[in-house]
């Protein structure tokens, strides 16, 4: 019988998933964003599906993607069959990109086994292991607790004071042609444009095929933007690749991470030019 597992790093390899496959306490999420469910789509052996937009995204707000009332996530979270003792692995169809706004979700409501899987489903794939047609969670309800971390998030206010006042390092995700105002902004009708005292560091610059580059790549990167001991707010367009940044930040040994959740969708919207 196959026993527990814990995630000693915050990335796993296919190859690693693969071999624990058939650990007791382990669960697969397809994190994909804006993914509709249809049987006749593949997945991962007994993945379960992370609805972001439906079912982990405070719907009334209007801004997409907006981080949830800790309720909802505990409550969704269940529905998923997920415990308190069970190790989670977090893919997408894209390699990484969704996948680790999952990941930093679960860490932001005090869960620390998770992990992203590194290259996602196309990796997964390329390696020719296992598939089956996407099916829908049906078994019992999880026993998983959530405990909010604060500091893990950051919303509207907490940005301005933190432009303002520049007591963090400001990092955006978004292109550099995005943040230099060259490239319009994908969202109709957003103006182009930067938080204030905010520097760039595209999340495809940690990259590779959607596959993560060396932790000394990684690292490198970050080295020129921010000191290790630095605090350091992510930002991007809504959200979500801020959290591929976190995601490199972490392996990179920074401790003092948090994410702008409405990122530049809210702030170019909110905050005249």
């Amino acid at each position: 019988m196959s026993s527990n597992i814990s995630m000693s790093s915050p990335v796993v390899s296919v190859a690693w998933l693969y071999d624990n496959l058939n650990a007791n306490n382990l669960i697969v999420l397809d994190g994909t964003i804006n993914k509709v469910f249809e049987t006749s789509q593949d997945q991962i052996p007994n993945t379960r599906f992370f609805d972001i937009k439906k079912k982990f995204s405070d719907v009334s707000n209007e801004f997409p993607s907006a981080f949830p009332a800790i309720e909802q996530f505990q409550k969704e979270v269940r529905a998923l069959g997920i415990n308190k003792d069970s190790a989670l692995v977090i893919y997408d169809d894209k390699g990484i990109y969704s996948s680790a706004r999952v990941w930093w979700m679960f860490k932001s409501f005090g869960f620390d086994n998770v992990a992203v899987l590194d290259g996602g489903f196309p990796a997964w794939l390329k390696a020719e292991f296992p598939i089956e047609p996407m099916k829908i969670y049906e078994g019992d309800l999880g026993d998983f607790v959530a405990n909010y971390q604060p500091k893990n998030m950051t919303f509207f206010e907490g940005m301005k004071l933190a432009s303002t006042n520049k007591t963090h390092t400001i990092i955006d995700a978004r292109s550099e042609g995005r943040f230099n105002c060259t490239t319009p902004e994908s969202r109709a009708g957003l103006r182009m444009g930067t938080i204030p005292n905010s520097v760039n560091l595209p999340f495809t610059d940690l990259l590779e095929n959607g596959v993560l580059k060396s932790e000394k790549d990684i690292a490198t990167s970050f080295s020129k933007l921010a000191d290790s001991n630095d605090a350091i707010i992510f930002s991007c367009g809504s959200g979500l690749t801020a959290c591929v940044l976190a995601l490199g930040a972490e392996i990179s040994g920074y401790k003092n991470i948090t994410v702008y959740d409405g990122s530049w969708t809210e702030w170019g919207s909110l905050v005249e030019a």
